[in-house]
């Protein structure tokens, strides 16, 4: 047992969550490069390779970098020093991006070629009516919102801001020349001007004609018309070169909370340093000028291993807004539409509709909006006393928002907690908190020291017989938007136990009341880690005592030491332990005499899988909890984050078959090896099985089914089918 003890807490028998991170973008990026996959999705899944990696630099290596100018020499989970693991993370990063850059350029410009749309790459490539529209374009929409900004030594290199995109160019004044002045030691002068962020990125150029006499759609980048017209932008000079460029900033600020007067100030003020903040890596067009990058390096003190030389144009994140051009959905999976709940199907008000049992919402198979249902009632109903919520992200035009503010205008207790500290929401949230202050709320910016990451509501309504609490808890942040886009559950009840737990976790929140013990909710940072421990530690008991023994459990990521630990010891035991991780997976699955009866899967699909679900065999008496937060120390130690229970058996039954399901998947799944690396499920002589399309095809099943039972039996059957033409069950 000291022997197997010891395996369980060796470097060795762990992997670095960065380089896992890159593993899971690198599944991202297979998605774009599945030719099954509809064209305009595989354009999708690269812009998203392109968002994920933009705040990977921002936020992790950017981290990894602070603890090198620190002279940080702790050693990470798999035994890696930060300077180790930014040496690590060039390598792969520098061949992720040419991976990109060989799908978007050797893959996806032809197919979309051969489906009428030509991508003009080079302004030189354009024919002489688009040549005419292009410079009509720039002169007409482009040109009057150009900066030119020239360096020189009375004008200093200019602050290039975070992930905008730039052109620099050397410029070689003209004889008679003299509105810059020269530089010493040279006939050369640099100038930039910043491809403006308020203009399309895509520009529509007038149809092409192929070789067989058809029209193409035909569309160019800004850049490249800038570029085509630059000589415009400095008049008495020669452009001898130009290219794009773009950088990316440290955008990890951190906060002395102690000795902060005012939180929202303090972090306004932590939002404008993200301009300024250090260089951490450079995108510049492949081929480009030396001289050119050679300045660029100096200024920007980029080092050689943070420079990438672009085959193509930078920025893949303008794939999204190709995604959105009208006209072309027959390139898209088909839109599906979130299905109504069935237990809300009546005439029943919300909270007549939980007093019946609970209900379990599955997002985004399931629409969102029972969710902003309960509010607005909650907000209109005479009987309602008060309400409280936690918001970590919410919508750019959030219905819960203004539902609680007309709450408050009602005159009722309205106490919200709005999370300041999450990461690259800071802005949107401190503009919601304010109008929420405005409109009579009580407004808490979060814990010191620890972010508030779970997601539940409370209503405190008076009855016939006293008072009676009603609770939303979440997988997921209300927000209406992404709740269409990412996997989650939610669990309306009125359980009075529950109920009780809710009010100690506001009381929390809000004072410094914490309660000596709870009824049925799990909360971290105080209680949550021994909850899961304790729980996987049962059924390591239970396998060495001859009993079967399981634990399946789904999250985004797992990367918490003692967890791995325990589940290296669960599987030595002989639990059977299934495990869907979307993202970073720090555990090494399936090494014989360490996690031989372990399996971790990915899956990666047409919406985000985001929910956290947690399920121990328990003997026979199984016990299902949801909640808020992944297996990572952050979330379990620095994090306000709740667990609760499913315990109505047929809410359980609807649990169990869901994971079932995902643990079945043979097309969007991806197995982890041993070796750290992911693998599709052998397919051979098995039915296709996609956990996201069933899922979508159940709740269409389950929402006709009800509307007949509600109408008597009778009723049109595709009233509620979201995915007419659908042709292929591998999109999911």
């Amino acid at each position: 047992m000291a022997e197997n003890s010891e395996r369980f807490t060796d470097p060795k028998n762990y992997v670095n969550r960065e380089l896992s991170w890159l593993e899971f973008d690198q599944r991202v990026l297979g998605e774009a490069r599945d030719k099954t996959t509809p064209l305009f999705e595989r354009l999708k899944f690269l812009s998203i390779t392109a968002s994920n990696l933009d705040e990977f630099f921002m936020v992790r290596v950017a981290s990894l970098k602070d603890m090198v100018h620190a002279k940080y020499t702790k050693p990470d989970i798999a035994g890696m020093l930060p300077s180790a693991q930014l040496k690590e993370i060039s390598l792969r990063t520098h061949e992720l991006v040419n991976q990109q850059y060989t799908t978007y350029n050797r893959s996806i410009l032809p197919a979309l070629r051969s489906n009428g749309i030509d991508m003009v790459l080079r302004h030189e490539d354009l024919t002489p009516e688009q040549a005419a529209y292009a410079d009509r374009y720039f002169r007409e929409e482009v040109y009057p919102v150009l900066t030119p900004m020239a360096v020189d030594s009375s004008r200093p290199f200019p602050l290039v801001r975070n992930r905008s995109l730039n052109i620099a160019a050397l410029l070689k004044r003209k004889e008679g020349g003299d509105h810059l002045r020269k530089k010493e030691g040279g006939d050369m002068e640099f100038a930039l001007v910043q491809v403006p962020s308020v203009l399309p990125r895509i520009v529509t150029l007038p149809s092409a004609q192929t070789e067989e006499g058809t029209a193409q759609k035909s569309m160019i980048l800004l850049e490249e018309v800038i570029e085509r017209n630059i000589r415009e932008l400095f008049l008495n000079y020669e452009v001898v070169t130009s290219h794009p460029f773009r950088i990316m900033r440290n955008a990890d600020f951190s906060l002395d909370e102690e000795d902060a007067v005012d939180l929202l100030e303090e972090i306004e003020k932590q939002l404008k340093k993200r301009q300024w903040g250090e260089v951490i890596r450079l995108e510049i067009e492949e081929k480009a000028d030396k001289r050119l990058l050679k300045i660029l390096r100096k200024e920007l003190s980029v080092s050689d291993e943070d420079i990438f030389e672009i085959p193509g144009a930078l920025d893949l994140t303008f794939l999204m807004q190709m995604y959105a051009l009208e006209g072309f959905e027959h390139l898209k999976s088909p839109k599906y539409t979130p299905q109504p709940v069935p237990a809300l199907m009546n005439d029943d008000d919300i909270f007549a509709n939980i007093r019946k049992g609970d209900i379990l919402l599955s997002h985004p198979y399931e629409t969102f909006d029972p969710v902003v249902g309960f509010v607005r009632s909650a907000a209109k109903d005479p009987d309602v006393l008060a309400i409280k919520q936690t918001l970590y992200r919410v919508s750019g035009h959030s219905p819960i928002i203004a539902a609680l503010a007309e709450a408050a205008e009602n005159g009722k207790q309205v106490s919200v907690l709005v999370e300041l500290k999450a990461r690259f929401d800071e802005e949107n949230n401190i503009i919601w908190a304010k109008k929420l202050e405005q409109a009579g709320c009580h407004v808490i910016y979060g814990l010191v020291g620890l972010k508030t990451h779970s997601k539940i509501t409370l209503v405190v309504r008076r009855e016939e017989d006293g008072i009676r609490r009603y609770v939303h808890l979440g997988t997921g942040n209300y927000n209406d938007s992404t709740a269409k886009l990412y996997t989650d559950f939610g669990l309306m009840t009125c359980h009075p136990l529950i109920g009780e737990d809710a009010t100690a976790v506001f009381n929390m929140l809000s004072g410094y009341s914490e309660p000596l013990s709870w009824n049925m909710l799990a909360v971290a940072p105080l209680w949550l880690r021994g909850r899961f421990l304790r729980l996987i530690e049962r059924e390591t008991k239970n396998a060495r005592l001859g009993k079967h023994a399981s634990i399946i459990a789904k999250m985004n990521s797992l990367c918490d030491k003692d967890i791995i630990a325990a589940l290296y010891e669960a599987s030595c035991a002989g639990v059977e332990i299934r495990l869907v991780v979307r993202g970073i997976c720090c555990l090494k699955a399936g090494v014989p005499g360490l996690s031989e009866h372990i399996e971790v899967r990915s899956i990666v699909g047409e919406f985000l899988e985001h929910a956290r679900v947690f399920i121990f065999e328990n003997g026979g008496s199984e016990e299902i909890y949801m909640g808020s937060a992944d297996w990572m120390p952050r979330n379990l130690d620095r994090r306000v984050e709740i667990l609760f229970p499913i315990v109505d058996e047929e809410l359980k039954g609807r649990v169990r078959r869901y994971m079932e399901l995902e643990l079945e998947d043979n097309l969007k799944a991806h197995i982890l090896q041993p070796d750290g690396t992911y693998e599709k499920p052998d397919r051979r002589g098995k039915p296709p099985v996609g956990s996201q399309q069933a899922f979508c095809e159940a709740a269409v099943s389950a929402a006709q089914a009800a509307y007949r039972e509600t109408a008597g039996g009778v009723g049109p059957s595709r009233v509620f089918t979201p995915i007419e033409g659908k042709k292929e069950t591998e999109k999911g």
